[in-house]
């Protein structure tokens, strides 16, 4: 494992100085729990969960099957399609949305799937909790054959889905390779995965046998599973480094000062995976998800050249559905000014 830079004691916080730029490492307090360090974030509050889910929540539902199949039609992979050749290419680039934050990234050679999530409800439930409104466009058993690597943001259910990491492991067994913040290595083990590389902000590891590197970078949110854990393990972006295309995973995220950290040390991108949607009411969401708008901006803090929208038009998490994200950034590109 690389270290980009010197960790000193867990419960402190310090800002290192590299050429022109400060790098932002993670905190974790005394108590093994992390924060997110910018001014940016404000921790929400039962009181204020409250609030929205019992007086301010929008429960008009989602589009009609119809409708949704006519504004938000769920589109075949290529590598389903019988004609398509599915080997990888040295040297190529491309990118398969997936559905919600789960993405197929192919890059230099090398196949890299981004927070996977199969499963029909983002929950420890089958029987309740946030459902898909629109299904995903395949299943593990479908996917190319030359998977060799995934990136896990953070652990909530809808980005860290138990059944769909155990039908991974069943399908690719030890060639795959498990990239995740830190905290996170002893649930994956735990879950049946062999080969897990876990990640503090700007550590850095190469993918055995290749020339691609993956780089946990900071990002602002939280993390839970249980009603005990919350925080106990770390939340990150990922930059994926090969030698000639650079891929930047945004994860889940509120906006903050380290995306224009990341662009500086490590772009320019050829592509920058950013989510856009789970971001209304504003009041409540906008330390944890950003919206169209702000991802425009970190677009542009991460120097990408081309970016993809992704989180949003696959599951009920807050009060917008459907397409309205996709809109609205269609909206907020036309008035940016981009570099």
């Amino acid at each position: 494992m690389e270290d980009s830079h010197p960790k000193e004691d867990a419960a402190c916080s310090i800002v290192i100085h590299a050429p022109k730029i400060m790098m932002t490492i993670s905190e974790c307090k005394s108590d093994g729990r992390f924060v997110n360090p910018w001014p940016t974030w404000k921790q929400p509050s039962l009181f204020s969960l409250l609030q929205w889910k019992l007086t301010e929540r929008n429960h008009n539902g989602i589009p009609h099957k119809e409708e949704l199949d006519r504004t938000l039609p769920i589109q075949m992979p290529y590598f389903m399609q019988s004609s398509s050749d599915t080997s990888v290419l040295d040297g190529s680039l491309r990118v398969t949305w997936l559905g919600h934050s789960s993405t197929l990234v192919e890059l230099d050679g090398i196949m890299i799937l981004t927070d996977p999530m199969f499963s029909k409800r983002a929950s420890p439930s089958l029987w309740f909790g946030p459902s898909r409104y629109r299904d995903a466009p395949c299943d593990v058993d479908q996917l190319p054959e030359n998977v060799r690597a995934v990136v896990i943001s953070h652990n909530h259910y809808d980005h860290l889905d138990y059944n769909t990491v155990i039908n991974l492991n069943q399908r690719f067994g030890d060639k795959l390779h498990w990239f995740v913040p830190l905290g996170l290595a002893s649930w994956m083990h735990a879950s049946h995965c062999k080969t897990v590389t876990e990640l503090d902000w700007w550590q850095s590891e190469l993918l055995p046998g290749t020339s691609v590197s993956f780089v946990a970078t900071p990002c602002q949110h939280w993390s839970r599973r249980t009603i005990s854990d919350e925080n106990r393990t770390l939340w990150a972006s990922w930059c994926i480094l090969g030698p000639k295309h650079r891929v930047f995973f945004a994860g889940d995220t509120g906006y903050c000062s380290g995306f224009q950290e990341i662009g500086h040390l490590y772009g320019p991108f050829d592509i920058a995976l950013i989510p856009i949607g789970a971001y209304a009411p504003r009041w409540f969401l906008k330390f944890q998800h950003l919206d169209p708008e702000e991802a425009v901006h970190v677009h542009q803090d991460v120097l990408a050249r081309h970016s993809l929208g992704i989180h949003w038009g696959t599951f009920t998490l807050t009060d917008e559905v459907g397409k309205m994200s996709a809109s609205m950034l269609v909206s907020c590109v036309g008035v940016a000014t981009h570099p």
